[in-house]
């Protein structure tokens, strides 16, 4: 996916014009000292700051879009009112937080607008039409600005109103962070730096079933460790006890074994584990086989320094999913492994996905690894082949003018 295929603002007019902006500010909410929700962690707003203050520099207004978690409808408690005083903070800007999404008040607002401003529209995904990609509620989103910018690589592999019905309606370019996140991970399948390795873990077989295929043709090692790496350890024989591998996952299991036959990659698997059983008891097996009535809750001590030595001849690693229940600080030894094995590699080092950047936080430093996406579903749907709608919407628009 090279970027030179993608518009960027760098041919977007924007001097004395209004911006739709389509940011990812889904950041995590706390409760403040008085009770009101204030921003937990700003990693976020930070990523979309550089995007937002080069377009107020080159004298934009800006019209900025996001949605905040999963509303039914609106809802209070997942208002962007504190999204707006933490990105006040962070770009000495005016934001204005709209009424609603869309609407009398919110175009005046937006009319109103002068070159620098932000006005920041409600939760995004108050409106039912913006998951539906309903054309009315791109039509009057698109009313508000005179270009649209989308820079919430997130959202891409979703085909929204505010992402793929916009784009479609306006003058449209990627900004920096969804323009930067496409070209490392497309450096990443398309032309790594070898070795490359991969450890891959935390969700089930199936749901990573093409980034494994795709690995396998393109690293040179796959260390697998998680619940990922069980029903692939059941495909080999091996008992895993109570750990969760459902038929699909026993499916995608064999597959992939078939293909790793196939390839000329290393696919690493777990040879030790740690196991948690009845009573609340815990245990090291020697080889990567669980009882009945055990779980497998991390790869054992063996199998972390496997992963780290592998990383360690890496010139290029990727990492997504944590190789064991990492929020109990028992079962924490091999994801934290991981983590510092990653912050110490001398190679260029790309981690994604929630709870992956979350165990990054607690056990290594984030600011040693070269790039950490804001994607964790639009990453994997990449990695794993899949058109991203968001950005082939901007593509076809750009072939279109």
């Amino acid at each position: 996916m090279p970027p030179t295929e993608l518009p960027t603002i760098d041919e977007l007019a924007v001097e004395d014009r209004r911006v739709l902006l389509r940011a990812d500010l889904n950041v995590p909410l706390a409760d403040g000292p008085r009770g009101a929700p204030c921003v937990a962690d700003d990693a976020r707003l930070l990523a979309a700051v550089p995007t937002i203050q080069e377009l107020r520099a080159r004298g934009a207004a800006i019209v900025l879009v996001s949605h905040l978690g999963r509303p039914h409808g609106r809802d209070p408690r997942l208002s962007l009112r504190p999204v707006a005083e933490r990105l006040q903070a962070l770009t000495a800007a005016r934001v204005t937080l709209a009424p609603g999404v869309v609407g009398p008040e919110v175009r005046a607002l937006s009319a109103r607008l002068q070159p620098g401003d932000i006005l920041l529209l409600e939760n995004v995904r108050f409106e039912p039409g913006e998951t539906q990609n309903d054309p009315a509620l791109a039509d009057a989103l698109a009313e508000l600005a005179d270009v649209y910018v989308d820079d919430a690589f997130a959202t891409a592999h979703r085909a929204h109103a505010s992402t793929v019905g916009v784009a479609q309606r306006l003058p449209a370019a990627a900004g920096r962070l969804l323009a930067h996140e496409l070209s490392v991970l497309g450096e990443l399948t398309e032309h790594p730096v070898r070795p490359l390795v991969a450890v891959l873990g935390g969700a089930k077989v199936a749901d990573k079933l093409e980034v494994v295929r795709r690995f396998l043709q393109t690293a040179d090692v796959i260390c697998v460790g998680g619940a990922l790496a069980m029903p692939l350890l059941a495909a080999t024989g091996r008992r895993i006890g109570d750990s969760p591998a459902t038929e699909d996952d026993l499916r995608a299991a064999t597959e992939i074994h078939r293909a790793a036959g196939e390839a000329h990659c290393d696919l690493v698997l777990p040879e030790d584990l740690v196991i948690a059983g009845p009573q609340g008891r815990t245990a090291t097996t020697g080889v990567p086989s669980v009882p009945s009535e055990w779980a497998a809750v991390d790869i054992g001590p063996r199998t972390a320094l496997r992963f780290a030595e592998e990383l360690a001849r890496a010139h290029t690693a990727f990492w997504n999913g944590p190789v064991g229940r990492f929020e109990r600080v028992r079962f924490a030894g091999g994801t934290a492994m991981v983590c510092r094995a990653l912050c110490s590699a001398a190679a260029t080092t790309v981690v994604g996905g929630g709870e992956t950047v979350e165990a990054l936080g607690t056990f290594a430093d984030p600011t040693r690894i070269t790039h950490v996406s804001t994607g964790g579903g639009a990453m994997l749907a990449m990695l794993g082949g899949a058109p991203l709608p968001a950005v082939e919407a901007l593509r076809e628009r750009a072939a279109a003018v």
